[in-house]
């Protein structure tokens, strides 16, 4: 298994068409990758080789572009990117495969999803493993409102906020509906209450990296939930964390432990 983008296909849910892959072995337990904002299942989970890692391993391999992003539908009402219909488009695929439950890995945007989708549908998930995001899943990730404004600007010449402009480049860079990732920006970052994240009481991972600045504590939020571990990814910012191997290593170990039913 390489590194080249799978094959993906349509399945409609919420009058959108949402693009996904099922890949691996179709026997093996199945692990549903959940994306970051502005990035795509080929960005965060091919590309970086989680495909490849996951796929020897011999487990069953889902990732999906969320709505607003890579090959999915892409509204531009802010109303349709609240992390609660993202989760129902995760479970509406989850159905479509006929899968009952599945191990779910979500990174950043995405970690927030899965944590919706735990809560939401608690019955379709056996682990949870959330990249890129740590208390900050409760306290919030700093103001992102620029962000937006970045991604509207009419060149990135005209964006001067560093996190703004770190963002319009990826945009750009992945020929991203900057429009609906304007939308998407405004309303995906509703936040969990404490005692919400004390609800999810399934295995958890949650690793973060070192020089990130955007995810909080992986530790502080791994203590307010029951069955949770916490990694630092050592060295690693925000981008470049979730494609590494002490990332790797870690969730491999956990799903051998806690994901097979």
């Amino acid at each position: 298994m390489d590194l080249n983008p799978p094959p993906f296909s349509p399945f409609s849910h919420d009058g959108l068409s949402i693009a996904y892959f099922d890949e691996g072995d179709p026997s093996g337990e199945p692990v549903l990758l959940i994306h970051g904002f502005a990035s795509s299942a080929n960005v965060n989970w091919v590309f970086p080789g989680w495909l490849k890692t996951l796929g020897d391993a011999g487990y069953r391999v889902i990732a999906f572009d969320h709505r607003g992003h890579g090959a999915s539908s892409k509204p531009h009402d802010p109303a349709l990117y609240h992390p609660q219909s993202m989760a129902a488009d995760a479970v509406a695929l989850l159905d479509h495969l006929g899968i009952a439950t599945a191990n779910v890995m979500g990174y950043s945007m995405g970690a927030r999803v899965t944590a919706f989708m735990a809560l939401a549908h608690p019955h379709r998930v056996r682990t949870v493993i959330f990249g890129g995001l740590g208390i900050g899943m409760v306290t919030g990730v700093g103001d992102w409102d620029p962000i937006a404004g970045a991604l509207l600007a009419p060149s990135l010449d005209d964006v001067t906020h560093e996190r703004g402009r770190m963002f319009r480049a990826f945009a750009e860079q992945t020929k991203s509906d900057r429009l609906a990732l304007a939308a998407c920006i405004s309303t995906s970052r509703d936040l969990l209450t404490a005692e919400d994240m004390g609800r999810i009481d399934i295995p958890a991972l949650i690793g973060v990296g070192t020089k990130d600045d955007i995810a909080g504590s992986a530790q502080e939020l791994a203590d307010i939930m029951p069955h949770a571990t916490a990694i630092d990814i050592p060295g690693r910012d925000h981008m470049l964390a979730v494609g590494d191997r002490v990332f790797k290593k870690a969730v491999l170990e956990f799903l051998t432990t806690f994901g097979h039913g």
